[in-house]
């Protein structure tokens, strides 16, 4: 599983406005209703009911809102960038700029859990994330995304 089948091009953020936690999981959950054809609500209960139950901010400014829809056909999955790091209660206390939300149908477990860890691996590595806040536009960002990981896994 690589993050291009789950993530398209126009699914990178590469300045995304926001001033709060909750500002930020109602607009990737509008966005991701599009991309998904699912209600903004039921997308945005899921993600809201899987922070109340502890923070997805992994650390280093990076976070990975994610959770489970009934409905949903395949794995979503979509990037930002925000133009101001915000508050996401990540275990480390920095503020957040580095989103990668990872939506999945309700039955998807070992498919959900791969495309996590896939996820979590290229954003704990310092130079990819150095890339990806360095990237001027969201081609550039979808490039980073989806060559850094190809690289990943020929070495």
């Amino acid at each position: 599983m690589h993050l291009g089948d789950f993530i398209a091009p126009e699914a990178v953020l590469p300045s995304l406005k926001t001033k709060s936690k909750k500002q930020l999981l109602v607009e990737l959950s509008v966005r991701a209703s599009r991309l998904a054809g699912l209600q903004e609500r039921d997308v945005f209960d899921v993600l809201w009911q899987r922070e109340r139950l502890g923070s997805t901010g992994l650390g280093q400014g990076v976070a990975i809102p994610h959770g489970k829809l009934p409905g949903l056909k395949r794995i979503v999955g979509i990037f930002a960038r925000l133009a101001e790091p915000i508050d996401f209660d990540a275990v480390d206390s920095q503020p957040v700029d580095i989103v990668f939300l990872l939506l999945a149908p309700e039955g998807a477990g070992a498919d959900h859990l791969k495309a996590l860890a896939r996820i979590s691996r290229l954003l704990r590595e310092g130079t990819a994330i150095e890339k990806l806040r360095a990237c001027k536009d969201s081609a550039a960002i979808y490039a980073v995304l989806t060559q850094e990981e190809a690289s990943s896994h020929a070495a």
